[in-house]
């Protein structure tokens, strides 16, 4: 039997525990937080009050912590792209009844809501120009990105197990930030935001941990091919109005680093968890290829970290169409 034919099976026996894993990671929309839950509500006398308190404890948030809460928004609002490559993978198909895609479109549902609740938050602040910032996320929807996995369920597996830990890294680091300065509504809307990330994280890795225990060595072979090649942020493809694709990212991760964001000790740290969560260094049964590549993938975290205790973060002053003049 061909790759391609082993991973739709696996696809179709992990499937058959969809209800289960839909009920245990997945929040029904009546149950579940929305985004007016967070923000001021336009039906009471209160809303201009409320409003005007956000724009005044904004004030107070430095520019760099605003270029990355306009990232993670923009992030976080190009999900039609993250949709459309999922409903992609071998296994997957548009049929309503089956069940990867009744996932996708469930776990897309929950992920819009958050950036929908920071969109609005950063239009009610006052401190960012939001047309720049909606041209911005037009575009990365529009110029879509390849994150290197094909239509592969494990290689797919593998990378959102590891963006899904990214973004809750992100998000509570921004909480924290917020919550230094003052900004209770905002700390806690990015701490709820980044509980969602946490569990759709454990979703991923649950379904990686089920394919090691079917089909062991091709999966940690795919491991090893999205660590080799590393993991592609989605805001890799970020540019400005009349910019070429591509030409912020640098800048924005320059950024989200030397606020303490995401940083590069963030993205070693994510792969130590994947090897602990994963438990790769107990799974047997391996072809002599994927022990070499599970003794790649469990050096990787200390040379990787060597690595990253070199790189120097530039404290440039970075000139962002998405702020507004001081």
């Amino acid at each position: 039997m061909s790759i391609y034919n082993i991973r739709k099976e696996v696809m179709l026996t992990l499937e058959k525990s969809m209800d289960r894993f839909m009920d245990k990671y997945l929040i029904p929309a009546e149950k579940i937080w929305q985004p007016t839950d967070f923000l001021p509500n336009s039906q009471k006398d209160s809303f201009i009050t409320e409003v005007e308190e956000i724009r005044e404890l904004s004030k107070e948030l430095h520019d760099d912590f605003w270029v990355v809460l306009v990232g993670d928004t923009i992030t976080e609002e190009a999900l039609p792209t993250y949709e459309s490559w999922l409903l992609d993978l071998d296994g997957v198909n548009q049929d309503p009844d089956n069940g990867w895609a009744r996932w996708v479109r469930t776990w897309t549902a929950e992920e819009n809501r958050h950036g929908d609740v920071l969109n609005k938050y950063l239009y009610l602040s006052g401190r960012v120009n939001m047309r720049e910032v909606e041209i911005t996320t037009q575009h990365l929807i529009s110029d879509g990105f390849d994150i290197g996995t094909s239509t592969d369920p494990y290689k797919n597996f593998v990378y959102t197990s590891f963006q899904e830990l990214a973004t809750y890294v992100s998000h509570n680091n921004v909480a924290k930030i917020a919550r230094k300065k003052g900004h209770k509504a905002l700390a806690k809307m990015s701490k709820i935001i980044a509980g969602d990330e946490m569990r759709h994280h454990q979703a991923y890795t649950e379904f990686v941990r089920e394919i090691f225990k079917i089909d062991p060595s091709e999966m940690m072979l795919a491991f090893q091919h999205m660590m080799k090649h590393k993991i592609v942020m989605p805001a890799l493809h970020l540019r400005e109005s009349h910019a070429a694709k591509g030409t912020l990212f640098d800048d924005f991760s320059s950024v989200a680093q030397r606020i303490g964001v995401y940083t590069g000790f963030d993205y070693v740290d994510i792969i130590k968890k994947l090897n602990e969560a994963w438990e790769i260094d107990k799974i047997t049964n391996l072809t002599p290829e994927a022990e070499k590549a599970r003794d790649y993938l469990m050096k990787l975290p200390d040379r990787m970290y060597r690595i990253t205790e070199r790189i120097v973060v530039p404290d440039t002053k970075f000139n962002f169409k998405w702020m507004l003049p001081a």
